[in-house]
């Protein structure tokens, strides 16, 4: 099982679509670094010699942010905006979405599940 940047990359599918397992590593870049190393996109990443994986390790860790780098530059982004007290910043503290989405009914991933609130009995309006 080849490893690239700490994380296993799956052998039994093909290069192209194991790298992605990479976090910060999509479909157009690592069509990108197949070609940049010369390897077919289409073969197995368990057929990979140990010299292709190095070269994907070194191409990867000069020219591209993935994995923990990633990882690091946007947690500092986020605390950069909490930090500033701007709305974006304030919506990650309060963990609610931050990019315009409705709230009042959805975003239950982000809310977690319902806190029922009970209504008032034997309220009349007159």
């Amino acid at each position: 099982m080849p490893r690239i940047q700490g994380v296993d990359i799956p052998p039994n599918k093909p290069t192209h679509i194991s790298l992605r397992y990479l976090k910060g590593i999509g479909p157009t870049t690592s069509l990108e670094l197949c070609e940049k190393v010369g390897l077919d996109p289409q073969r197995r990443a368990s057929e990979l010699t140990d010299d292709d994986v190095a070269k994907l390790a070194v191409i990867i860790d000069r020219d591209y942010l993935v994995e923990g780098a990633l990882r690091r530059f946007d947690g500092a982004n986020i605390a950069r905006l909490k930090e500033i007290k701007s709305y974006r910043g304030d919506r990650h503290r309060k963990n609610l979405p931050c990019r315009g989405q409705r709230s009042k009914t959805n975003a239950r991933t982000r809310k977690g599940p319902r806190k029922t609130v009970a209504g008032k009995k034997g309220v009349k309006d007159k």
